[in-house]
């Protein structure tokens, strides 16, 4: 048996029962069930649909994000998360740069690196090279500032963990902005590189070993191990290159308005929800947020 879930932006959602209907209805699907008027729908199927991508492609014309996924096993019961425009809309690395100076050049480095087109260490230390001499107070400055929460965060965690599950926040950037956001979305631990800091500055360097692809993939299986659970009971979400081991490792791997190179390697593709999504598919309906 499979599920098929059918969501959209809940700022503007344009999710229309004739729509859910009738696509249950060519794939002899069961009764559509509502998480969320309007924002989220699910239906039962005997089987797994030989057009997904074709039906998918067209939905998302339309705004629509499409999702089919075993049905038995959807509650997860261990999340990783990224953070970077993952669990907040902005890159830090990209926010301290633009107050350094040097925005256009390290967004560039970044979105080059995110989407899998240079080595993921070596540009970190790039970028991390172009903000020696920065004041260190400059990161309390920017979290205060320029750092915004992607909706949906606070939903997810707090269901999440409502329901028995452990979130951890692993990210490839750094400790002193994984440690507030973690802190404020409620995540049970976050795990980041770590920059170097003397006489009240920024040295240019980041601390070794460096966290990203590999040491993210470690996180899964480290914390999946210790809590007694299998791959299937994983649920992670990343948009860049970084992400990708964990993503195609855990049992739900969710590429949230992801790169190109990174979405087209991912089965859950979320472009148009936010971060409620993936409450939604895994069969919460909006009732049973517990935040």
């Amino acid at each position: 048996m499979f599920t098929a879930t059918l969501l959209t932006d809940p700022q503007s959602p344009v999710l229309e029962e004739a729509l859910v209907h009738s696509l249950a209805a060519s794939w002899q699907g069961g009764a559509p069930r509502w998480l969320s008027v309007g924002e989220a729908a699910e239906f039962d199927m005997p089987a797994q649909p030989a057009d997904q991508w074709q039906r998918w492609e067209a939905l998302q014309a339309l705004g629509v994000d499409l999702v089919v996924q075993p049905t038995t096993g959807r509650k997860k019961q261990l999340l990783l998360a990224d953070m970077d425009s993952t669990m907040i809309r902005q890159e830090c690395i990209d926010e301290l740069a633009a107050e350094a100076g040097v925005g256009a050049r390290v967004a560039d480095i970044t979105a080059r690196a995110m989407n899998g087109e240079l080595d993921f260490e070596a540009a970190l230390r790039e970028r991390v090279g172009l903000l020696r001499g920065l004041p260190e107070g400059i990161i309390q400055h920017v979290l205060d500032t320029r750092i915004t929460y992607t909706p949906g965060g606070r939903d997810l965690i707090a269901t999440m963990k409502a329901n028995g599950a452990y979130c951890a926040l692993v990210s490839g950037g750094f400790t002193a902005f994984t440690a507030r956001v973690g802190a404020a979305l409620g995540f049970d631990e976050n795990r980041a590189n770590t920059l170097l800091v003397e006489d009240g500055a920024l040295t240019g360097a980041v601390a070794t070993p460096i966290l990203g692809r590999a040491a993210k993939i470690e996180a899964l299986e480290e914390l999946r191990d210790k809590l007694g659970l299998s791959n299937d009971q994983v649920m992670a979400v990343g948009d860049g290159a970084n992400d990708l081991g964990m993503l195609g490792l855990a049992g739900a791997g969710v590429a949230l308005h992801a790169k190109p190179a990174v979405a087209a390697e991912c089965d859950i593709r979320i472009n148009h929800g936010d971060l409620s999504a993936l409450l939604f598919i895994q069969g919460y309906a909006r009732s049973e947020f517990a935040a």
